[in-house]
């Protein structure tokens, strides 16, 4: 962390962590951190690997396209629910007990959904998957917190964005792969299947290998209960309408009154987080936390940012599936350059956020940027034999963009956090970024499925899909550039608090 960093922050910094006196070795902390890592890419690769299926799951199941909709984002609301509740459980108590908990559940709801025999009860599994995947993910980035210091922790969260790049670009690939495996009618069972082994092996090496970074307490719980309601009827009213956002005629506009409501849950949510913590109680989530300008911006940037990227995947697999006829496992090859260039970049920007800071984002999401241009011109321009080679290319600019933006952000957002407040404050951040995916995967996909229905029949296939394509990706490049704006914003920010201590010589507040 910079000088000025530390002493803008140092209040917070300064606060005493509660973690339990381990004398942990360099290699402990390490085969932790693996461990770590890797459910954390179990749960990511998850996620994105299931968006290959939805055209053989929509075909084998009968479902329509909110159901499947639904089977995505869906996913992705329970997950947000139980991240802020069980990050402020884990940092009260074992963060490893809630991991094993965690990872259980998602290894039986993963059998459930490969056992799937309608849509409606693959939608149910989905939806307690994502619950599972809110216990376990907390953790992980809360251990992180606690594990590592100042450099090191850079580089720690340098490994990490690396896995979660790689993870979520090999998603469609792996996907792909897994149905052409299995065939076009039990293929997309296969990728609930490979979840189950994988979590058993996580299950055993975390019982191995996790410490126990909690003391024993003899302090009751406290989770805030009117708080979690609260928190969970905003959640639900934000998303409501997002989930059911199709882009087909029938969708119905009254959807979005639900936005009035979760004008007023969020309200009351705020109020009643005040009062509590006025009366000296623990708050289901700390006002203060966004008192931390860096936090701050740290979080808006990767909401932004995660509304955008998922979104990128998901509209650039389905056209080259529904518009080019490519077969899933050559669709989702073309993310692979992503995932590469992504995993090395995310390595190097862990290990130069600590001398260079936020600029590091910034050039990551000019890199993004130029990658959401290049892939809208190769489909509106390049001969279509030729699109998903030149695709390809472009995905690899995107992945070297990307990987400086996750890793370093995640750095400079937990900086100035106390470690005690580790989990939460990464839940927070693990929230946005599952709101701001279920968005941007829901306005990308209207808007490519509108022109789809405005067009068809008025047009050739290959216009619409055009059209189709250009129109979801201008919203991936809207919240990219929203993010951007942020980046520029605290660096702006950065670069005055420096240059005002230099001038004084005083410690800035």
């Amino acid at each position: 962390m910079s000088t000025s960093d530390q002493t803008r922050t140092g209040k917070a910094a300064s606060v005493p962590a509660t973690t339990a006196v381990i004398p942990l070795s360099s290699g402990a902390r390490w085969r932790a951190f693996w461990v770590c890592a890797a459910v954390a890419a179990i749960t990511i690769l998850d996620m994105t690997k299931v968006n290959v299926a939805l055209p053989s799951i929509g075909e084998v199941l009968g479902a329509g396209s909110t159901e499947l909709q639904l089977i995505v984002s869906g996913f992705v609301l329970t997950f947000g629910l139980t991240l802020v509740p069980m990050g402020r459980l884990g940092d009260q108590r074992s963060r490893r007990t809630l991991f094993v908990v965690g990872l259980s559940l998602y290894t039986l709801t993963s059998i459930a959904c490969a056992l799937a025999p309608t849509a409606g009860f693959l939608l149910v599994a989905r939806l307690l998957q994502g619950a599972a995947a809110g216990v376990q993910m907390p953790q992980v980035i809360g251990m992180t917190q606690e594990l590592f210091q100042g450099r090191e922790r850079g580089r720690a969260f340098g490994l990490f964005g690396a896995t979660i790049g790689v993870a979520t670009a090999f998603g469609p690939t792996l996907g792909g792969l897994l149905i052409a495996l299995g065939g076009p009618t039990d293929g997309w069972r296969l990728i609930f299947w490979m979840n189950v082994p994988l979590c058993l092996i996580a299950i055993a090496f975390a019982l191995w290998l996790l410490p126990d970074t909690r003391t024993r307490s003899q302090r009751p719980v406290q989770l805030d209960p009117v708080g979690v309601v609260l928190f969970g009827l905003s959640v639900v009213s934000l998303m409501w309408p997002f989930l059911f956002t199709t882009g087909a005629p029938t969708d119905n506009p009254a959807r979005w009154w639900m936005l009035a409501a979760f004008a007023l849950f969020v309200s009351a949510f705020i109020a009643w987080e005040r009062r509590y913590a006025s009366r000296g109680r623990s708050p289901l989530l700390p006002l203060g936390l966004f008192g931390v300008e860096s936090f701050r911006n740290g979080t808006l940037l990767q909401t932004a940012y995660f509304t955008a990227t998922p979104a990128m995947f998901l509209v650039t697999t389905l056209y080259l599936q529904l518009g080019l006829g490519l077969a899933p496992v050559y669709a989702g090859m073309v993310s692979i350059g992503f995932a590469l260039a992504s995993a090395i970049t995310s390595w190097v920007g862990g290990n130069l956020v600590n001398t260079h800071g936020r600029v590091v984002v910034v050039w990551g999401l000019v890199g993004m940027l130029v990658c959401v241009g290049g892939l809208v011109l190769t489909a509106l321009y390049s001969d279509p034999a030729w699109t998903p080679y030149i695709a390809a290319v472009v995905m690899t600019i995107g992945g070297a963009g990307g990987g400086l933006v996750i890793a370093p952000n995640q750095t400079l957002t937990l900086a100035d956090i106390p470690v005690k407040q580790g989990g939460l404050a990464g839940s927070v951040g693990q929230l946005g970024q599952r709101i701001g995916a279920a968005v941007g995967t829901a306005v990308a996909l209207s808007m490519f499925y509108a022109a789809i229905y405005r067009e068809s029949g008025s047009h050739s296939s290959l216009v619409v899909f055009h059209d189709a394509y250009a129109f979801g990706m201008l919203s991936v490049g809207v919240f990219l550039a929203l993010a951007f704006l942020v980046a520029i914003v605290d660096l702006t920010a950065r670069r005055n608090r420096r240059r005002a201590v230099a001038e004084t010589g005083e410690l800035m507040p």
